[in-house]
């Protein structure tokens, strides 16, 4: 793997890794999709395709505090229905991986991130309520099987080739009806068995080894404080603004991907 090792790295660029680190831990107990940003800087300060090898890690150990913090809330039905299309879009993720170059991966991740913010954005406007609790709108309808697939299959594909399945699943549990907690607690489940499962993947294409794993030790420690804040916040967000800063952590994160 080309990636530079921890003694390659100047201060100002660890500085900048542990300062991602830190909004993982943050994302994933508070605004989940706000990670797009860490992807954004990994890609910045390591060679883009072999810094998703060097994140993952650092993303398993925030699902591993956000699974501790709302285990309570998750929706195993919406889970169990996710996961097959979820495994389609990895294995379809890692076929893409072979071949795909930076760029193209980039215009790809950013394009579909936006698409999904805008058909979340017009889906919540034309809803005419929304439910209370953290029980899903719908989800065993054929509507909702055929929605939770197609979201599936996207955050799998998205998640293998850039890390960026959050925003996906972001806007697929939002325009499903989930609450906050039910939001958080469900997506923690979620991304932790698919960011396990993705390991062996990821070392068989060569971005995890030795090398990137001595430096996630150097940072994971940085995630554990960003998840105290997260939690923290949480309470002191309400649902709308939760929305919101969900939807435009994606828009960003899209964004920055198209521009870059």
């Amino acid at each position: 793997m080309n990636t530079m090792t921890l003694w390659h790295i100047t201060h100002w660029e660890f500085a900048a890794l542990a300062a991602a680190a830190l909004l993982v831990g943050f994302s994933k107990t508070a605004v989940s999709g706000a990670n797009t940003v860490s992807l954004a800087i990994f890609a910045a300060v390591l060679p883009a395709r072999e810094s998703t090898g060097v994140l993952l890690p650092i993303l398993i150990a925030g699902d591993v505090l956000a699974v501790l913090t709302y285990r309570r809330h998750a929706h195993w039905p919406t889970l169990w229905r996710l996961f097959p299309a979820v495994a389609v879009g990895v294995v379809v993720g890692t076929v893409f991986l072979v071949w795909a170059d930076d760029e193209v991966v980039r215009t790809s991740i950013g394009a579909i991130l936006l698409l999904m913010a805008g058909v979340t954005v017009w889906r919540r406007r034309r809803a005419e309520a929304e439910p209370d609790g953290d029980e899903p709108d719908g989800v065993s309808t054929p509507a909702g099987r055929f929605k939770a697939r197609s979201y599936g299959v996207l955050g799998g594909f998205t998640t293998m080739v850039a890390n960026a399945g959050g925003p996906v699943m972001s806007m697929y549990l939002l325009s499903a009806g989930f609450r906050k907690l039910g939001f958080l607690g469900t997506s923690a489940f979620f991304f932790l068995i698919v960011n396990v499962s993705k390991v062996p993947f990821s070392a068989g294409l060569g971005l995890i080894d030795g090398h990137s794993l001595l430096l996630d030790a150097a940072l994971v420690a940085f995630v554990v404080p960003g998840a105290f804040i997260g939690k923290w916040a949480v309470n002191r967000i309400n649902q709308r603004l939760f929305e919101q800063l969900v939807i435009a952590a994606t828009v960003l994160g899209g964004a920055q991907l198209l521009l870059r």
